[in-house]
C-alpha cells in the first residue's frame, strides 16, 4: 500500500476551493494534478482584461484576511504571503427604493450598531441576539468542526469542537430569519425586511424568510471587526495566482484548458476522464482520490450511473440555485461621486420595476466600485461592476439572447444612472456576462453562482458533505458547508485536507 505522501490525488477544478485543496495537499506531500476547462484559474474568483481595465468575474471581496481567518491560517502553512489589501469600510452601502440617504454597513461594530440604531428603531433585541448567535457560532466553528459528519473521525471532530456555550444555539437550529422577525415583533417592519432580503441574498442566496438563522448571524457580523471584509490590490486574480506558484513550488501541477467530464470508481483506483481542449485529446487519469470543486449538480452529472440513486434524488429535489446577470463598465472617474464606498446595493422602485419591464418584481444591483490606484483601472478612470440574481428559466427559455442580453444591460446601466454620472463621455466600456456565460467558461451547471442556499435543508448538519457516498471522492466548494465566498470555499477545502491525511 502507497505511503499517504505518495498518492495521487486529482482535483477537478481550479476555483479557490480546489486550488486551496490543491496547495494544502502538495505543501503536506502527496502528488497532485489540478485540471480547470477554462484559460484562467479562480473559477468565480477570475479576472479578465479589456481595454487597460481588469475587471473581477464575480467575486469582488475577501473575508478572512484577519490575524486567525481561513486565508491567514491557510497562507501561513503554505508559507506564502497574503495579497496586499485594503478594508472595506463601509462594507456596503445599501439604498432602499426612493431613498437618497443610504444604510452604511460599517466596519465598526460599535458605529454599525449606532446606524442600525438609527435606521431601524426598536429592532436593537433582534440584533443582540443576533450577535450573541454570531460569538457562540463563531467560537464553534474556529475549532474546526466537520458538518455534517459521515463518519466515526467526523463526528469526533465535532464533539470536539462543542462547547456549553455553543449548546445554546441548539434551539434555533431549525429556524430562519423570518421566524426571528416574528419572535421579536418585527414581521411587519418592511424596511428592516427589505435591507436583510438585499445582504442575506448576497451570502445566502434566499430571503430572510428562507435563510437559516445560525448561518445568517454569522453572514450579518463577517462584515464587522474582529473580522471584516477586504479588497484586493491588483484584482482578486492574486489569490489563485498565490496559491497556484505554491502548488507548483511543492510539485504540484495545474493544468488549464483541460476538462474532466466523467469520473469512474474502482474500488481503490479513481479514474477522471480528461480532453485536453487546445489538442483534443482524451484520456483517463488515475489517482487515489478526486477532490471535486464543483457545484453539487455538476458532481452528479460527473458521476453519471455510479450516483447513489438517494444523493441523485436529493440534488434533483434542490430549489433552484441561483444565478446572475452581470455588467462590467470601464468608465473615466468623474462618473463616480465623491466618497463612493467600495460597495453599494441598489433595490429598484416597484413603480419603476412595473412600468419599465411590465413585472412585479423590483431588481436589485450590487455594485463593486474600483479605487484609484487598486490596479483594476488606468489613471483617471475607474471599473464599475454591477450583479444581479436572475431566473435561469428566462437564460434558457427560448427568448432571443442576444435581445434580452441588451434589455438587461440597459436596465442595469439604467439604474446605476441613478447614483453614477454615466453617459457617452463617461463610459469607455460595457460588457456584460449572463448564466450562460458563467455556464461557458466555469464549467458551473447553468451558470449557478453561490451554492445551493443557505436555506434550514442545506445547511450545516443538514448540507451536502465534503465526504461524499463513494470512498475516496471529495467535494469541496459553495455547495458544502459552510457555503459561498472565498473564505468559505477555503474552509471546505481545509476540511476535505484534515479528511484525507487524517
Amino acid at each position: 500500500m502507497l505511503s499517504k505522501s505518495k498518492q495521487k490525488i486529482i482535483v477537478i477544478g481550479a476555483g479557490i476551493g480546489g486550488l486551496t485543496a490543491a496547495a494544502l495537499l502538495a505543501k503536506r506531500g502527496y502528488e497532485v494534478v489540478v485540471y480547470d476547462l477554462a484559460i484562467v484559474a479562480g473559477g468565480c474568483a477570475s479576472t479578465f482584461k479589456r481595454r487597460g481595465f481588469t475587471f473581477d468575474v464575480g467575486a469582488t471581496q475577501v473575508a478572512g484576511l484577519e490575524s486567525g481567518g481561513i486565508h491567514d491560517r491557510i497562507f501561513k502553512e503554505l508559507e506564502i504571503e497574503l495579497p496586499e489589501a485594503t478594508d472595506c469600510d463601509p462594507a456596503c452601502a445599501v439604498f432602499l427604493p426612493n431613498e437618497t440617504e443610504p444604510i452604511n454597513v460599517w466596519r465598526d461594530r460599535h458605529k454599525w450598531k449606532l446606524e442600525r440604531q438609527r435606521q431601524f428603531p426598536n429592532s436593537e433585541p433582534f440584533w443582540n441576539f443576533l450577535e450573541d448567535l454570531f460569538w457562540r457560532s463563531w467560537r464553534f466553528q474556529s475549532r474546526d468542526p466537520i458538518l455534517p459528519p459521515r463518519n466515526l473521525w467526523d463526528v469526533w471532530q465535532l464533539v470536539k469542537a462543542l462547547r456549553i456555550d455553543t449548546l445554546a444555539t441548539v434551539p434555533y437550529t431549525f429556524s430562519t430569519v423570518g421566524d426571528a422577525l416574528r419572535g421579536f415583533g418585527l414581521a411587519n417592519d418592511q424596511r428592516l425586511r427589505t435591507f436583510l432580503d438585499l445582504q442575506l441574498k448576497l451570502y445566502s442566496q434566499v430571503n430572510a424568510e428562507e435563510t437559516a438563522l445560525l448561518y445568517a448571524a454569522t453572514a450579518l457580523a463577517v462584515s464587522q471587526t474582529p473580522l471584516g471584509l477586504s479588497h484586493l490590490k491588483g484584482s482578486m486574480q492574486v489569490l489563485s495566482d498565490r496559491l497556484i506558484s505554491s502548488i507548483e513550488r511543492d510539485g504540484g501541477k495545474v493544468l488549464m484548458q483541460h476538462q474532466v467530464s466523467a469520473i469512474a470508481d474502482h474500488g481503490k483506483s479513481k479514474q477522471v476522464k480528461v480532453k485536453n481542449l487546445r489538442t483534443g485529446e482524451i484520456w483517463w487519469d488515475e489517482a487515489d482520490h478526486v477532490v471535486a470543486n464543483v457545484t453539487v449538480n455538476n458532481f452528479v452529472q460527473l458521476l453519471g450511473d455510479a450516483a447513489p440513486k438517494g444523493y441523485v434524488n436529493r440534488v434533483e429535489n434542490l430549489k433552484p440555485a441561483a444565478v446572475a446577470f452581470v455588467v462590467y463598465l470601464g468608465v473615466d472617474r468623474a462618473a463616480i461621486p465623491d466618497g463612493c464606498p467600495p460597495h453599494l446595493q441598489f433595490l429598484e422602485a416597484y413603480e419603476e420595476a412595473h412600468k419599465n419591464n411590465s413585472c412585479t418584481k423590483p431588481h436589485s444591483l450590487f455594485v463593486s466600485v474600483s479605487k484609484e490606484g487598486d490596479g483594476r483601472a488606468p489613471e483617471g478612470k475607474a471599473t464599475i461592476i454591477a450583479s444581479e440574481f436572475t431566473d435561469a428559466a428566462v437564460w434558457y427559455g427560448g427568448e432571443d439572447y442576444q435581445e434580452l442580453k441588451k434589455r438587461f444591460t440597459e436596465r442595469a446601466i439604467a439604474q446605476l444612472s441613478t447614483y453614477f454620472y454615466l453617459n457617452e463621455q463617461t463610459i469607455i466600456h460595457v460588457e456584460a456576462a449572463t448564466p450562460q456565460t458563467f455556464e461557458r467558461y466555469t464549467g458551473r451547471d447553468r451558470g449557478i453562482v453561490g451554492g445551493v442556499g443557505m436555506r434550514v435543508s442545506t445547511f450545516g448538519p443538514f448540507g451536502f458533505a465534503n465526504r461524499t457516498p463513494i470512498k475516496n471522492i471529495w467535494l469541496v466548494g459553495d455547495s458544502t458547508h459552510p457555503g459561498e465566498g472565498t473564505a468559505g470555499v477555503s474552509y471546505s477545502a481545509l476540511t476535505v485536507v484534515r479528511q484525507i491525511t487524517m
